[in-house]
């Protein structure tokens, strides 16, 4: 039988419940299943750039507060960002929503970092969490990632599914969080192929107000561009931008790793699952859901929480049957999960 993380599992599990919900009819700000008084307001996610339906991170995120909602029974709100917004917009914003009463209160994205540390001290009995940031404060929970172990996974299986020695690597803005997912990549490529597979690297943008993260088309020249440089392997950190490297990758038929969600189950992807390796795996919908648990329990996350390879707080997918085909790729995969959890493999962040 085919082998599945248990982080798989999970993130399938996050994003079925998603799905019921929205089939029942659940819309941004009227999820669960409460009254709307003070009391019955649970959790509330403030998106990053791409917002909804960049069936990446912020769709992780929507996942996690989407079980929240069916288990807790409670309304749950999830506001978009604005375009060319600034710190105090995104401020006001998570003041509305502890205003209104949610709790806990979470910012998708380091972006929200300034907005939080100045909104958490004057709503000192809400909970904040933020996504990849890492933001003090009593009441703030700073949710983070090993995001290099997973995507060193990816550069293994890059190393491994080869034919051409040329794999690409596309980040979306050039940034220090995107950093240390091409330096996974790269070292697992390197470790795994003994130096002989070159690795192309672009970045998108050199802000995230210039559509890194939120340009499909970006990706996509970016991508064509590494192809005709023989990539036939390209991973993408990119948000919103990915889906434009995954297409030109499906069109030229050569593979594309995908990265946060397990994208070759994303609907909005289906025409391109077939060339969708893998990918590397975030459980931001998991973090999301355990702070609000936590709360719920009364007793509320705080401080830096690390969700690596040890907690299957990252990983990668297998649920491409075409993965189990690439001979040793599995194996080798399995022996460098191993080698990170137990620190005889050091992943480098830059």
């Amino acid at each position: 039988m085919r082998r599945i993380s248990n982080l798989t599992r999970v993130a399938v599990g996050v994003a079925s419940l998603a799905l019921a919900a929205t089939a029942c009819g659940g819309t941004s700000g009227e999820s669960g299943g409460g009254s709307g008084s003070k009391e019955d307001l649970g959790l509330a996610i403030a998106y990053d750039i791409g917002g909804k339906g960049d069936q990446s991170f912020n769709d992780a995120a929507y996942a996690g507060l989407q079980k929240a909602a069916a288990e807790f029974g409670y309304k749950t709100d999830d506001v978009e960002p604005t375009e060319g917004e600034t710190d105090a917009d995104k401020e006001q914003r998570l003041s509305s929503l502890a205003r209104q009463g949610y709790n806990p209160v979470i910012g998708v994205g380091f972006a929200y970092g300034p907005a939080m540390e100045a909104v958490a001290k004057k709503y000192p009995d809400t909970t904040f969490g933020i996504v990849d940031s890492e933001v003090k404060g009593e009441n703030v929970a700073s949710l983070l990632f090993a995001e290099e172990q997973a995507s060193y996974l990816a550069g293994v299986a890059a190393a491994k599914a080869t034919k051409s020695n040329v794999v690409g690597f596309v980040g979306g803005v050039d940034i220090p969080l995107i950093h240390k997912f091409e330096a996974g990549y790269k070292q697992g490529v390197e470790d795994t192929s003994g130096g002989k597979v070159k690795v192309v690297s672009q970045y998108l943008t050199q802000t995230a107000e210039e559509g890194g993260f939120s340009s499909p088309d970006k990706g996509k020249a970016a991508a064509e561009g590494q192809i005709e440089k023989k990539a036939d392997v390209i991973y993408q950190a990119a948000g919103l931008s990915g889906q434009g490297v995954i297409e030109a990758a499906a069109k030229a038929e050569v593979w594309a790793i995908g990265v946060d969600s397990d994208q070759y189950q994303q609907e909005a992807l289906a025409a391109y699952k077939k060339y969708i390796l893998t990918s590397a795996l975030k459980d931001v919908g998991g973090a999301v859901y355990e702070l609000a648990k936590s709360v719920e329990g009364g007793k509320p996350l705080t401080g830096v929480q690390t969700f690596d390879l040890k907690v299957d707080g990252v990983g990668l997918s297998d649920t491409n049957p075409e993965y189990a085909k690439i001979e040793g790729l599995q194996a080798a995969v399995e022996t460098a999960k191993e080698g990170i959890i137990d620190g005889s493999i050091k992943v480098r962040t830059e």
